[in-house]
C-alpha cells in the first residue's frame, strides 16, 4: 500500500487579503478585519501581512492593536465575499482530487494519493495550486505536504506566505519535534500551560514523553496528543459531497456592556434563543440538549448542558431551558461578557416524539404555529419587525442579529 499524501491549504490572512483585493485604496496599507469596536465587538478577525510586521495578533483588541501599529486601517467583515472566494478556491481543489475537505473557511485538506500518475508528486501539485490560487484569484495561499492531515497542517504554517513546506518521515522530526507544543492542533492555551508544568514545551518533548504520563494527565486526550506528535494520526479526507450531518447548531456574542443581573442576561438569551431555533426550523431539526456558554469580565468562561424531557425546536420552550440552566449554575459574582447558546443530540422534525402525559400538547402545537409564523415575517419583512416586548427594554443589549450576522468558525478536526 502506498504511502498516503496529504496536503493541507491555508489562504494567507484570508479576510484581509481579499478585502484588500477588492478595496485597492487600502492595498498597501496595513489592514485588519474586526468586529464593531464601539459595540464591544472590537476584536482582530485577521491581518494583512503589512499588519503582520508589526506584531498585531488575530483576536487581540483592536485599541492593542492599534497601539502597536498606529496607522492600521479596521474593515468590517464581508462574509458572504469570504465564502465566495472559498468555493473559489475549492473548484480549484476539486481539479486534482475528489478528497477535499474544509477546516473553516479559509483552509482545507486535499488527499491527493491516487493523483501523482496525473499530476506529479504531493510537492508538484501543491505549487500548481499555489500558483493557480495566487494567478486566477488574486490571493496567495501556503500549502503543507505531508503523510498526513496533522503534520500537513504544521507544514502550511511552518512558511507563509505564498509557500510549500515538504514534512515527510525522514525530516518530521528535525521540523515537527523542533516546534512549540502549542502548535500542535488543539493543544489550548490551558493544555499548553499544564504541558509545562510537566516540563514539556516542544512537539518533540510530547512525543518522547511516557504515553502513561499523558494519559494520568489528560485522559484520553493524552492518547491524541502522543499519537498527534508521533505522526500517527490515520484518520481518512473527507470525500467530495460527502457532508456529516449536522451536531451542533449555536450562537454567541460579546455584549456592547457587561451583564450585571439576570434581566440582562434574559434580555440577550432571548435573541439568541429566537436566531437558534430560527435556523434549527429552517434546516428541519428539533434538538434534545441545550447548552450555554457564558464569559466573565475576567475573561474566566463556564459551560453547561441539560437534557430535555422532550425534543424540540420551540423558541419558547428553548430559552426557558437556557436560563434555567444560567439560573441553576451563575451567581453573579462577577459580571458578565459574552454569552452563548447551542443545541445539539438534534434529529429530524419528523421523529416521532414521546408526548407528557400531564402536559398540554395543544398548547405546544399553538406555540409551534406561532412560531412558524413569526419565521414567515421576520424573512419577508426582516429581523426587526416583530419581537418579543422584552426587547424594548434595553435596546443597546437585545438589538444584534445572531443569525444573519453571525462569524464562521472552523469546523471540528473530529467528526
Amino acid at each position: 500500500m502506498s504511502e498516503r499524501v496529504i496536503l493541507h491549504s491555508d489562504c494567507n490572512g484570508f479576510y484581509a487579503s481579499v478585502e484588500c483585493l477588492h478595496n485597492p485604496k487600502i492595498r498597501n496599507k496595513p489592514v485588519a478585519v474586526s468586529g464593531d469596536a464601539e459595540n464591544r465587538h472590537g476584536i482582530i478577525l485577521a491581518k494583512n501581512e503589512l499588519a503582520k510586521k508589526y506584531h498585531v495578533k488575530t483576536g487581540e483588541a483592536i485599541w492593542q492593536a492599534k497601539q502597536k501599529c498606529p496607522e492600521l486601517v479596521t474593515v468590517p467583515p464581508h462574509f458572504d465575499l469570504y465564502k465566495r472566494f472559498s468555493r473559489l478556491c475549492k473548484e480549484i481543489y476539486f481539479d486534482y482530487t475528489d478528497r477535499v475537505e474544509s477546516f473553516g473557511l479559509d483552509e482545507a485538506w486535499l488527499d491527493v494519493t491516487g493523483s501523482s500518475l496525473l499530476f506529479g508528486s504531493g510537492y508538484e501539485i501543491a505549487q500548481k495550486i499555489r500558483k493557480r490560487i495566487k494567478y486566477e484569484l488574486g490571493i496567495t495561499v501556503s500549502i503543507g505536504v505531508s503523510f498526513n492531515k496533522i503534520f500537513a497542517k504544521l507544514g502550511s504554517d511552518y512558511k507563509k506566505p505564498d509557500a510549500v513546506t515538504v514534512i515527510s518521515r525522514e525530516n518530521f522530526k528535525d521540523i515537527v519535534w523542533e516546534l512549540d507544543c502549542g502548535d500542535l492542533l488543539y493543544v489550548g492555551s490551558a493544555t499548553k500551560k499544564r504541558l509545562r508544568t510537566l516540563g514539556i514545551y516542544t512537539i518533540g518533548d510530547i512525543a518522547k514523553c511516557p504515553i502513561e504520563i499523558l494519559r494520568k494527565h489528560f485522559g484520553k486526550h493524552g492518547d491524541m496528543l502522543y499519537a498527534f506528535a508521533n505522526g500517527c494520526d490515520v484518520s481518512p479526507v473527507a470525500k467530495l459531497d460527502l457532508h456529516e450531518p449536522v451536531k451542533s447548531i449555536g450562537n454567541s456574542t460579546t455584549t456592547p456592556r457587561d451583564l450585571v443581573d439576570f434581566q440582562d442576561v434574559k434580555t440577550v438569551m432571548c435573541v439568541l434563543c429566537d436566531s437558534v431555533c430560527r435556523r434549527m426550523r429552517e434546516q428541519g431539526f428539533i434538538a434534545g440538549t441545550v447548552s450555554i456558554n457564558v464569559r466573565d469580565n475576567t475573561l474566566q468562561c463556564f459551560s453547561r448542558q441539560r437534557k430535555l424531557e422532550s425534543a424540540t425546536s420551540v423558541t419558547d420552550e428553548i430559552l426557558k431551558a437556557a436560563l434555567k440552566l444560567f439560573r441553576d449554575n451563575y451567581s453573579f459574582q462577577k459580571p458578565l461578557r459574552s454569552v452563548g447558546i447551542s443545541v445539539c443530540d438534534l434529529l429530524p422534525e419528523s421523529s416521532p416524539r414521546q408526548t407528557d402525559l400531564f402536559g398540554n400538547e395543544k398548547i405546544r402545537q399553538r406555540q409551534e404555529s406561532l412560531d412558524s409564523a413569526l419565521d414567515r415575517l421576520k424573512n419577508r419583512f426582516g429581523n426587526y419587525s416583530i419581537f418579543p416586548a422584552l426587547l424594548l427594554q434595553d435596546k443597546g443589549l437585545s438589538h444584534f442579529n445572531p443569525k444573519d450576522e453571525h462569524t464562521i468558525h472552523p469546523v471540528s478536526f473530529f467528526r
